[in-house]
Protein backbone atom coordinates (compact mmCIF):
# COMPACT_ATOMS: atom_id res chain seq x y z
CA UNK A 1 0.00 0.00 0.00
CA UNK A 2 1.23 3.32 -0.88
CA UNK A 3 0.78 7.31 -0.20
CA UNK A 4 1.18 10.12 -2.66
CA UNK A 5 3.28 12.72 -0.44
CA UNK A 6 3.81 15.60 -2.83
CA UNK A 7 4.91 18.14 -0.07
CA UNK A 8 6.08 18.69 3.45
CA UNK A 9 2.40 20.10 3.83
CA UNK A 10 1.15 16.18 2.93
CA UNK A 11 3.67 14.44 5.28
CA UNK A 12 1.21 13.58 8.34
CA UNK A 13 -0.17 10.82 5.86
CA UNK A 14 3.07 8.77 6.49
CA UNK A 15 1.59 8.43 10.00
CA UNK A 16 -1.46 6.88 8.70
CA UNK A 17 0.34 4.34 6.01
CA UNK A 18 2.13 2.83 8.91
CA UNK A 19 -0.64 1.97 10.85
CA UNK A 20 -1.74 0.03 7.92
CA UNK A 21 -1.07 -4.14 8.27
CA UNK A 22 0.05 -4.90 4.74
CA UNK A 23 2.89 -6.24 2.74
CA UNK A 24 4.88 -3.38 1.74
CA UNK A 25 4.36 0.28 2.25
CA UNK A 26 5.68 2.75 0.26
CA UNK A 27 5.75 6.51 -0.37
CA UNK A 28 5.01 8.17 -3.98
CA UNK A 29 6.97 11.32 -3.51
CA UNK A 30 5.42 12.63 -7.11
CA UNK A 31 5.20 14.65 -8.26
CA UNK A 32 7.64 16.30 -5.61
CA UNK A 33 6.86 20.04 -5.45
CA UNK A 34 9.31 20.51 -2.39
CA UNK A 35 11.83 19.53 -0.03
CA UNK A 36 10.64 17.21 1.91
CA UNK A 37 13.54 17.60 5.69
CA UNK A 38 13.60 15.17 8.65
CA UNK A 39 10.86 13.07 6.93
CA UNK A 40 10.69 10.02 8.91
CA UNK A 41 11.12 6.72 7.12
CA UNK A 42 10.72 4.25 9.72
CA UNK A 43 8.22 1.49 9.16
CA UNK A 44 8.38 2.52 5.04
CA UNK A 45 9.58 -0.29 2.60
CA UNK A 46 10.32 1.99 -0.55
CA UNK A 47 10.38 5.28 -1.84
CA UNK A 48 9.36 6.59 -5.44
CA UNK A 49 10.61 9.73 -6.48
CA UNK A 50 9.59 11.79 -9.77
CA UNK A 51 8.86 15.73 -11.22
CA UNK A 52 5.72 17.04 -12.44
CA UNK A 53 5.35 16.43 -15.94
CA UNK A 54 3.27 18.36 -19.00
CA UNK A 55 3.62 21.80 -20.04
CA UNK A 56 2.42 23.10 -16.81
CA UNK A 57 4.79 21.30 -15.02
CA UNK A 58 6.46 22.81 -12.06
CA UNK A 59 10.03 22.19 -11.68
CA UNK A 60 11.91 19.57 -9.05
CA UNK A 61 14.94 20.51 -7.74
CA UNK A 62 18.11 18.16 -7.71
CA UNK A 63 18.66 19.08 -4.26
CA UNK A 64 15.11 17.53 -2.88
CA UNK A 65 16.25 14.21 -4.42
CA UNK A 66 19.62 13.77 -3.35
CA UNK A 67 18.52 14.56 0.11
CA UNK A 68 15.47 11.89 -0.19
CA UNK A 69 17.85 9.62 -1.61
CA UNK A 70 20.39 10.20 1.17
CA UNK A 71 17.78 9.80 3.63
CA UNK A 72 16.95 6.32 1.81
CA UNK A 73 20.31 5.35 1.83
CA UNK A 74 20.84 6.43 5.31
CA UNK A 75 17.61 3.98 6.91
CA UNK A 76 18.68 1.33 3.82
CA UNK A 77 15.18 2.16 1.95
CA UNK A 78 15.04 1.09 -1.33
CA UNK A 79 15.11 4.56 -3.77
CA UNK A 80 13.23 4.24 -7.13
CA UNK A 81 13.97 7.44 -9.32
CA UNK A 82 11.36 7.88 -11.88
CA UNK A 83 11.87 11.04 -13.61
CA UNK A 84 13.04 14.09 -13.47
CA UNK A 85 9.38 15.28 -15.34
CA UNK A 86 9.10 18.78 -17.47
CA UNK A 87 7.71 19.21 -20.98
CA UNK A 88 9.56 16.55 -22.64
CA UNK A 89 10.13 13.99 -19.59
CA UNK A 90 11.85 11.37 -21.93
CA UNK A 91 14.50 13.95 -22.59
CA UNK A 92 14.58 14.84 -19.28
CA UNK A 93 15.11 11.44 -18.72
CA UNK A 94 15.86 9.83 -14.96
CA UNK A 95 19.17 9.67 -14.89
CA UNK A 96 20.44 11.28 -11.06
CA UNK A 97 24.46 11.30 -10.30
CA UNK A 98 25.81 9.81 -13.27
CA UNK A 99 23.23 6.50 -12.60
CA UNK A 100 20.05 5.48 -12.75
CA UNK A 101 18.30 4.52 -8.99
CA UNK A 102 15.87 0.97 -9.43
CA UNK A 103 15.53 0.13 -6.11
CA UNK A 104 12.85 -2.40 -5.40
CA UNK A 105 11.40 -3.32 -2.05
CA UNK A 106 12.23 -7.11 -0.92
CA UNK A 107 8.85 -8.96 -0.54
CA UNK A 108 8.93 -12.32 1.80
CA UNK A 109 6.63 -14.77 -0.03
CA UNK A 110 4.97 -17.53 1.97
CA UNK A 111 3.31 -20.48 0.48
Amino acid sequence: MGMTIENVSCIKRIDYLRNVHTAVRFLSLEPLLGPLPNMDLSCIDWVIVGGESGPRSRPMSASWVKGIRDRCLAAEVPFFFKQWGGLNKKKAGRVLDGRTWDGMPVVARTG
